[in-house]
């Protein structure tokens, strides 16, 4: 039985690789072992990015509740207990859309979770 040798799926594997690192600055979109680091560690923090996007969302929808929150005269802690309180289940993101495009809205749930507590 004839051996295999192993340049067809090095060479793939090298330009695979490459093809990840390209656009990057100077060697290390042309030498594989500096495009290999670069791209592990671009992969790391592309991991990372999605876990923070998530954490950066609920800050931000958090911040946007908490000030219209605070023109209905309350804060946004007991906002959200009120809600709870008054059995009205909607989340972050679409109370921070409420508070930023309809503030009527937004108004006639804060006085619910004010008649709730």
């Amino acid at each position: 039985m004839a051996r295999v040798k192993g340049a067809m799926m090095a060479r793939k594997r090298r330009n695979k690789v490459l093809k990840m690192a390209k656009g990057y600055w100077g060697a290390k979109s042309k030498h594989f072992k500096m495009a290999k680091q670069a791209v592990m560690k671009s992969g790391n923090y592309a991991f990372a990015g999605r876990k923070m996007k998530k954490r950066d969302f609920r800050s931000l929808w958090i911040t946007r509740i908490s000030a219209q929150a605070k023109v209905c005269g309350m804060n946004y802690s007991t906002m959200m207990h009120g809600l709870k309180l008054a059995g009205i289940d909607l989340n972050r993101k679409m109370l921070a859309e409420l508070a930023v495009s309809d503030k009527e809205a937004f108004a006639k749930l804060a006085e619910q979770a004010k008649a709730a507590l």
